[in-house]
């Protein structure tokens, strides 16, 4: 009893290993973590009608924004691609962004038909989340497209502008609401693509 146990200490203490380096809250983690902490101060800031306020809520989503592009490259650069990094990262992301767009129409600097483009950006995000967890066990990828990587970028600053658009000329708005409608065309047609490659395997 005493050797088959000496025996599998190896075993053991690899697993144990592994797991300990899995739940490692390293660099890009705490970045990936950091996303999220920021939310409760900024859906604090989106109800204070002030000036000073939307600018702080800026300052912090632009914060954020950061996170969600450091992480990664922290991820990769110092080789810290982790099973909680993977779990966390994209769940972030969708929360992170949902929760921006929801405040947004909440304290209505998104309102009336300007809502739909909102509707199609957030329709793609659970639609790209349901496919990946669906076809990730069958190891078919989703690839990200420079069209998606578009998107976002245009997304991310039509978001912060709608921040402070209240604060603003009018123009101001005018831009950040013509942004969100350029996302949700983008949105549109990557999801489309993404959609067609599920179905495709489906068929398949």
């Amino acid at each position: 009893m005493r050797e088959n146990l000496l025996a599998a200490a190896p075993f053991f203490y690899t697993l144990s290993r592994a797991k300990e380096s899995s739940m490692t809250l390293n660099l890009a983690n705490i970045l990936t973590i950091t996303r999220l902490a920021l939310l409760p101060p900024i859906i604090l800031l989106f109800f204070i009608p002030a000036a000073w306020a939307a600018w702080a809520c800026l300052l912090l989503y632009v914060a954020g924004a950061l996170t969600d592009m450091l992480d990664g490259w922290a991820a990769r650069r110092y080789n810290q691609i982790s099973e909680l990094g993977k779990f966390l990262d994209p769940i972030s992301d969708k929360i992170f962004v949902i929760t921006i767009l929801l405040m947004l129409i909440a304290t209505d600097r998104i309102e009336g038909i300007w809502v739909l483009p909102v509707v199609i950006i957030l329709a793609r995000e659970f639609l790209v989340a349901g496919l990946r967890e669906f076809l990730g066990p069958k190891n078919v990828p989703l690839p990200v497209t420079h069209m998606a990587k578009w998107k976002t970028a245009i997304q991310m600053i039509a978001t912060g502008v709608m921040i402070v658009a209240p604060y603003m000329h009018w123009t101001i708005e005018i831009a950040g609401l013509t942004g969100i409608c350029a996302a949700a065309t983008l949105t549109a047609i990557t999801g489309w693509a993404y959609l067609k490659a599920g179905l495709n395997h489906i068929k398949e």
